[in-house]
């Protein structure tokens, strides 16, 4: 071989070189993006509606500093929730309360678990006749929900007034038709949650969350009559303690974890404190 192709090998071999390590620098940096920006641990949780917004902004400021972002998803049906996070599309959801799941995982044979408590919603009793349950008169009309979960919960409501009793057996659930004393012969009237407070001037009072309350430019906790103090510790209030959610094969998730630290951190309870004004009420102290 003579010099003159030896210098053009050496040439090409110095050029290769070349390519394969800037080529490998630019690999090298590729992945390294990759993995910090794989860095970042995504958990899908579902919701209904909006109304929780701030509360989830402020938990992924916290879960920011663990390298987690809660990736909220809206759903406008809780049945169609639950199936999601059966399924897995779902890490968490963020909804219900105890009685809710109970009567799902009864009815469709779900295997979720607890993870975690947010808040309670109080079902006061208002009126625009009345300023006490004790003014209510033999034969006064009551406007209650009319789906079965919040109908059953509001004659809980009216039995804790002291108004009516019902059937033990039925628990946190009663029906109408579970009255087994009613000694001012009050007629309970099943109606549209979202409707009841406009209807008022038809009733002598009427049972509604606290959501509609708000919506209607009240205050939960100024205007109603009557209202069972949102106290974690009263076995009355457990059932409607609204909870985290997710399979019972993840519940012991480390990363499910960190978002339920986050969503029972100071910094959230005094948020729903400030923002929510008794529509919702923290269910972990500080």
């Amino acid at each position: 071989m003579n010099k003159k192709k030896r210098l053009q090998l050496t040439s090409l071999g110095i050029v290769g070189v070349l390519i394969i390590v800037l080529g490998g620098i630019i690999l090298s940096g590729h992945q390294k993006s990759t993995a910090t920006s794989g860095s970042v641990k995504t958990v899908n949780v579902g919701v209904v509606g909006a109304t929780d917004d701030p509360i989830w902004k402020e938990i992924n400021k916290q879960l920011a500093k663990e390298n987690i972002n809660a990736k909220v998803k809206v759903f406008s049906d809780g049945e169609a929730l639950n199936q999601a996070t059966a399924n897995g599309q779902i890490d968490i959801n963020s909804f219900q309360h105890y009685a809710f799941l109970k009567q799902e995982e009864q009815q469709k044979h779900y295997k979720f678990a607890v993870i975690g408590q947010t808040y309670i919603q109080p079902l006061n009793i208002y009126s625009k006749k009345i300023k006490s349950v004790k003014d209510l008169k033999d034969g006064d009309k009551i406007a209650i929900p009319n789906n079965p979960t919040n109908a059953g919960r509001a004659l809980k409501v009216l039995e804790k007034a002291g108004l009516i009793k019902t059937n033990p057996a039925k628990g946190y659930s009663p029906t109408l038709t579970d009255i087994t004393s009613n000694p001012k012969h009050l007629k309970i009237i099943e109606v549209d949650p979202a409707a009841i407070l406009k209807l008022l001037p038809n009733f002598a009072a009427g049972i509604t969350n606290a959501n509609f309350v708000q919506a209607n430019h009240m205050n939960p906790e100024k205007d109603a009559i009557y209202q069972i103090a949102p106290n974690l510790k009263d076995p009355y209030n457990k059932p409607w303690i609204n909870i985290l959610v997710t399979r019972e094969s993840e519940k012991n998730n480390p990363t499910f974890k960190k978002v339920v630290k986050a969503y029972n951190s100071k910094a959230v309870y005094d948020l729903i404190k400030k923002e929510y004004q008794g529509v919702d009420v923290p269910a972990f102290n500080y």
